[in-house]
């Protein structure tokens, strides 16, 4: 992936460094107080928690249950911050592409922030921590991110070695499908979807979280076929690598690693399989109009 040429984002909160408490002890990965706090604080602060818990069980299946994030401190002679400028140029880039699209429509984009942090920072949906994994906050309009993820990515997937350009490809992917999310939110998607899971059982609330996830993946391939056109940012070996990602963070592939079988009602993101042909449909068509997940028979 090229994103040396991709615009800057001003978007960006940098509390990489700031030292926090951790919260609770950890269990299969995700943090007992995480757990307990997003579903306390979720339902009081009036967002669904599958929203922000779907971003543990992402993480869960790429770190150790050992492994914490540590505060990055960067002074003054650390050198150039690679991963700021490459998060800036995706949210830069993403910045660009939805204000087009938006205007389109007749519609005003308002950019989100993405608060970059280490280890644990505070967010309007509760207290973030590195094992929520990334995740988008409706209540201030933030994306969380905590760095430590793409240091994951590196080290458990094949093809995203080392920096490698397929690597960046596939953590572009990861910071689009949460501003996905947000263009969601922009256009009543997740308030629609968190109403009409009120009453609903939890496996069928599960169904309804799953065309959230897989229409998110579907709007990251929207900005892949975008970036594509305006910037030639996808050179060989990306689009394999942001599939692999897609793939390994599946419900199906994380529950067998986890458990060593599946459950489908228990899905919250969508299968392998299906998180990549979304991304796909996206991807190809680079029209928001093929992202219906909720039209989508079968999913």
């Amino acid at each position: 992936m090229r994103f040396d040429q991709l615009p800057q984002s001003k978007q960006i909160e940098d509390r990489r460094g700031e030292t926090r408490r951790g919260v609770g002890g950890r269990a299969g990965g995700i943090g007992v107080g995480t757990l307990l706090i997003l579903g306390a604080l979720g339902w009081a602060l009036g967002i669904n928690p599958i929203y922000l818990i779907g971003g543990a069980q992402i993480l869960s299946g790429l770190r150790g249950p050992q492994q914490e994030a540590q505060p990055v401190n960067r002074g003054p002679d650390a050198g150039p911050d690679r991963t700021g400028q490459f998060v800036a140029a995706v949210l830069g880039s993403t910045e660009v592409q939805w204000k087009d699209i938006f205007a389109q429509n007749g519609r005003t984009y308002e950019a989100p922030t993405l608060v970059m942090f280490s280890g644990a920072t505070q967010s309007a949906c509760g207290y973030a921590q590195s094992a929520m994994g990334p995740f988008y906050c409706p209540n201030d309009q933030k994306v969380y991110l905590d760095t430590s993820f793409f240091d994951d990515l590196e080290r458990r997937f094949h093809g995203c070695q080392a920096r490698s350009k397929a690597c960046q490809f596939s953590q572009a992917y990861v910071i689009t499908h949460e501003i996905g999310h947000h263009v969601q939110n922009l256009l009543g998607v997740l308030p629609q979807v968190q109403r009409a899971q009120l009453g609903l059982g939890q496996a069928d609330s599960n169904q309804l979280q799953v065309r959230v996830e897989l229409q998110a993946d579907c709007l990251a391939g929207v900005w892949g076929h975008y970036a594509a056109e305006k910037w030639g940012v996808i050179e060989p070996g990306d689009v394999e690598a942001a599939m692999q990602t897609a793939s390994a963070i599946g419900d199906d592939r994380l529950q067998r690693q986890s458990q060593g079988y599946i459950v489908p009602d228990a899905f919250t993101h969508g299968s392998s399989e299906q998180r990549t042909r979304w991304f796909l449909t996206g991807l190809k068509s680079g029209q928001i109009a093929s992202c219906d997940t909720f039209q989508a028979q079968p999913l």
